[in-house]
């Protein structure tokens, strides 16, 4: 089984996020870059499947240069070999033509991805990949077991989870379930040392065009201050709720 495992090279939640060039840029000055967590979940899941069931583990991502230390730390938790298409990512539907291409040329079984990434939240990329490829699709994925061509998966519902079964080739979306954060893991020394030795092939990537560009960031409004009310005063909090809150 050849597994390819989407990744997206995103800020860590601790960083502290500004913006250039009257807010249509956003500044990488200073911030620290992670593999997305979502991601990171489906690939610990993807390399499971590379110890029990002995399938191969392609890791991918659509960025420029920068984002090479993110595609070195996932092959040092354990993938085979990393590709990296030389494109600045700032469309959905590019990314995921993008994509599609490298799943074509690779001839990949199973395509895992996070549900989302973390800095956009556009939760587009899995759904539009498996549409562009004609592939089965499964998103929010929280538990997956694969059998030869069949897989069988859970996904989060409201009021509670749904079990599926499908056949490969799929496309899943994960999340926190597909594996537990206990079972994430930390690169050592060893598997450090070996990433630098594993090839990271970089691509030019097809032409598309961008259905979206961005117009400007902004941060959200600062938190106000708080108005403290006495615990015997309900009118007055009654009042705040309707009038200012507006929640009642």
């Amino acid at each position: 089984m050849k597994i390819l495992v989407c990744i997206s090279h995103v800020p860590d939640t601790t960083s502290k996020i500004n913006f250039t060039d009257n807010d249509t840029k956003f500044d990488t000055n200073g911030v620290q870059f992670v593999i997305n967590p979502y991601d990171e979940f489906s690939l610990t899941r993807a390399m499971w499947f590379k110890e029990k069931q002995g399938a191969s583990v392609t890791v991918v991502n659509v960025g420029n240069s920068s984002t090479e230390p993110t595609l070195r730390k996932a092959l040092a938790i354990g993938a085979d070999d990393a590709i990296r298409v030389n494109m600045d990512a700032v469309d959905g539907l590019s990314v995921a033509k993008q994509l599609a291409d490298v799943v074509k040329n690779g001839g990949y079984d199973l395509v895992l991805a996070g549900r989302e990434s973390i800095d956009y939240n556009g939760g587009m990329v899995p759904g539009m990949l498996a549409s562009l490829l004609d592939f089965n699709f499964v998103n929010g994925c929280i538990g997956m077991e694969v059998d030869g061509t069949s897989a069988t998966l859970s996904r989060e519902i409201d009021g509670g989870n749904e079990t599926l079964s499908t056949s490969l080739p799929l496309v899943v979306a994960g999340q926190k379930g597909i594996v537990e954060e206990k079972d994430l893991r930390i690169p050592n020394m060893r598997g450090i040392m070996m990433a630098r030795k594993k090839p990271l092939n970089v691509v030019e990537p097809i032409a598309v065009e961008n259905a979206t560009s961005i117009q400007s960031f902004e941060k959200p409004a600062p938190k106000g201050a708080v108005k403290l009310v006495d615990a015997d005063n309900v009118d007055e909090l009654i009042s705040l709720l309707h009038n200012e809150a507006k929640v009642i």
